[in-house]
């Protein structure tokens, strides 16, 4: 069985009706993102960061899994599906894929502002301040701000090493990163691209499918089961 790494970004969790973070002005939400997505900003205003991972988190949590995130899952029955997603919904979990490693963290999970390590799966839809962990210190969104490491960037890497097949959809491949993960994947492994408006520099090397997200993930589905069905 081929194995089949895809690199999922916000445009796939878009077409259920997840807004995109950032705006053409750059700003989230009316934010500048360092105010409500970096460490100087949960240092600054604890309040205001945990409210706008809050009301995401509610709008993660009205939505459903689109045709795109069923098809990555339905693919499994024919392929070894490994899911890398910069998104931080459970759009994919919730679909029934198997394999998904989150680049970016969860915001249906909380975790310790002293130990990492403590990451706690959210049984309601807010943090609030006074909200803590085991070992007393305020709990904040299991996500992976401006300015901090990216831990997951590793196994990704390694995992595209590994791919026999890779497919990069809803991402725009600008943000590292995460950008730099389809350098790794090995030469003969072809890349399909599944973008509306594809500009990407390294275009020589993909195999372009223009359409959105789910369209062009239905083209994918059909054209890797004739190929390798």
């Amino acid at each position: 069985m081929k194995k089949l790494v895809v690199l999922t970004g916000a445009g796939i969790s878009a077409e259920s009706g997840i807004q995109t973070f950032r705006g053409a002005d750059g700003l989230w939400e009316g934010h500048d993102v360092t105010e409500v997505a970096s460490p100087e900003g949960w240092r600054r205003n604890r309040e205001l960061v945990l409210d706008f991972y809050n009301q995401r988190r509610k709008n993660v949590l009205d939505v459903e899994p689109n045709r795109g995130h069923h098809v990555l899952h339905e693919l499994e029955a024919n392929f070894d599906v490994h899911i890398i997603t910069q998104n931080i919904d459970d759009l994919h979990e919730r679909a029934g894929s198997s394999n998904i490693l989150h680049l970016h963290g969860e915001i249906l999970k909380s975790r310790s502002t002293v130990d990492a390590t403590l990451v706690y799966t959210m049984t309601k839809a807010t943090i609030e301040l006074g909200e803590t962990c085991e070992k007393g210190s305020q709990l904040r969104p299991h996500i992976v701000w401006f300015g901090e490491a990216v831990p997951m960037i590793e196994p990704a890497a390694e995992l595209v090493s590994e791919a026999d097949i890779l497919v990069v959809v809803g991402t725009s491949m600008e943000v590292y990163p995460a950008a730099g993960l389809t350098q790794f994947a090995p030469v003969d492994c072809p890349i399909y691209l599944i973008d509306p408006n594809p500009t990407h520099s390294a275009s020589k090397r993909f195999k372009h499918i223009v359409a959105g997200g789910s369209e062009g993930l239905e083209r994918l589905k059909q054209e890797l089961l004739e190929k390798y069905g």
